[in-house]
């Protein structure tokens, strides 16, 4: 008999290959063995999870100092409070719009970094943004959205544009003095309290010009006397240095060029001119006379200030832009990784029978991707239930109840000035409810990749 039938015939017999007498561990002992290294670790779950969990539901039944048993009605009053209907629908559109618009970008960023030579230096600056911690992303945010556009990006670049397409007022803030011949006529306008004659010219001096404005302007002049012609002058009523005379035209003070003059009469403009460079103006009297002169809004609009975007209306809307720009490089790496895996055979082949870019992309790369995109969209929308310290950061006092979401609320409830402890573990508890069709969706998919 050989040394190989030898061995073969021990350990069927349960004695080690040298005929020792060392036995395999029975099922009940690998069992123990398992359970003895899972226990530390089962502790640790059940000490910061599990108590956790069933102390929130417990709390939720009480009152605020916790002596009281209330029952459900935490619940009631959680659907019943404006501020927390408000995070329960700011909750509900982050859901909806952050994951999707996150995962879209993901995808079109994936699938266009791959045709593309810098492609992999452009995945590292989308994807930059994710080392950076949602503190540091909400102080560069709320400066982003700064109202101020010598500070605030995002209203320098919309300012910049507007004032590409707009004309600023010749003079912002500019106004007469009080008593003076323009009295205002609404909407920020003056108007002359008497109506002008035809030769008889007029002063319309203002006040207010910052010095900014007045950069290369010239010595206002007095305007002539034409038969038939209503003129006049609009000047800065300063003289530096003091010892000017209100309402009269002194030397060396400066003329308001490119201000609109209106001559309106029964509601209605029957003519205008603009100032020249020495602040005079001349108007038709056969239209003019008999008219009162008008200095419209438009002359002393203040500077556009770009867009509120902090306010109560777009504070939203902001935040989940600055969320977008740190998730979209998580994305897209995700998807990129599928998008390695897909059969290059299937879309060459596609393109030889004639398909257009967009027909690969929605016919066989979209539907390939579909499990790492359910993926992605899966773990955003579990991310998104739980933000809060990017709306906590970024929105100013003003608008935070308009930015809320239930997770801030959790914490302003159960932490903040008004501690309602029982209020916020129903938050919590309803929270948890919230999360966990998301759970169960994720660990379906989970169990079917591994049956595959």
């Amino acid at each position: 008999m050989s040394a190989v039938q030898v061995s073969e015939i021990g350990e069927s017999r349960g004695r080690g290959p040298r005929g020792g007498g060392g036995r395999r561990r029975a099922p009940g002992s690998r069992r123990r063995l398992a359970a003895a290294f899972l226990l530390p670790a089962l502790l640790l779950l059940g000490a910061l999870v599990g108590y956790p969990l069933v102390f929130s539901v417990y709390r939720s039944l009480f009152d605020a100092a916790g002596t009281g048993f209330v029952g459900l009605d935490n619940y009631g009053a959680m659907f019943s409070d404006d501020g927390i209907r408000t995070a329960l629908r700011n909750t509900v559109v982050w859901v909806v719009v952050a994951p999707a618009v996150s995962t879209a970008l993901g995808l079109v960023f994936a699938v266009l970094t791959e045709r593309i030579r810098w492609g992999t230096a452009f995945k590292l600056i989308v994807f930059m943004p994710m080392a950076i911690s949602m503190l540091a992303a909400g102080i560069i945010f709320r400066l982003v959205y700064d109202q101020d556009p010598q500070r605030g990006v995002a209203n320098a670049v919309w300012v910049a544009v507007h004032d590409t397409f707009a004309d600023p007022a010749p003079f912002p803030g500019a106004r007469p003095r009080p008593r003076a011949a323009l009295a205002p006529s609404g909407g920020g306008a003056f108007t002359t309290r008497a109506a002008v004659r035809a030769g008889s010219p007029v002063r319309l001096p203002l006040i207010a010009v910052r010095p900014d404005d007045l950069r290369g302007a010239r010595s206002a002049a007095e305007a002539a006397a034409r038969p038939g012609t209503v003129t006049g002058t609009v000047w800065l009523d300063f003289t530096r240095g003091g010892g000017g005379r209100p309402d009269v035209l002194d030397r060396g003070e400066k003329a308001l060029a490119g201000l609109r003059i209106e001559a309106v009469r029964d509601g209605r403009v029957v003519a205008s001119a603009t100032t020249a460079a020495d602040g005079t103006f001349a108007l038709p009297g056969d239209r003019a006379a008999g008219a009162r002169l008008r200095l419209p809004a438009a002359d002393f609009a203040e500077a556009y200030r770009g867009v509120d975007w902090l306010g109560p209306a777009l504070v939203t809307p902001a935040i989940i832009g600055s969320y977008v720009w740190m998730w979209a490089g998580f994305a897209m790496v995700l998807i990129a990784a599928g998008l390695a895996g897909v059969p290059r055979e299937l879309l060459e082949a596609a393109r030889v029978d004639g398909a257009g870019e967009w027909q690969v992309f929605r016919r066989i790369t979209v539907p390939l991707l579909a499990p790492v995109l359910v993926v992605v969209l899966v773990t955003l929308m579990i991310n998104v239930l739980k933000i809060f310290d990017l709306v906590y950061i970024i929105a100013p006092g003003s608008s935070l109840r308009s930015a809320n979401v239930l997770a801030l609320q959790l914490f302003q409830s159960s932490f903040g000035t008004d501690v309602d402890e029982g209020l916020g573990s129903a938050i919590a508890v309803f929270l948890l409810l919230l999360v966990a069709p998301v759970m169960y969706v994720n660990l379906r998919r989970v169990r079917k990749e591994r049956r595959r």
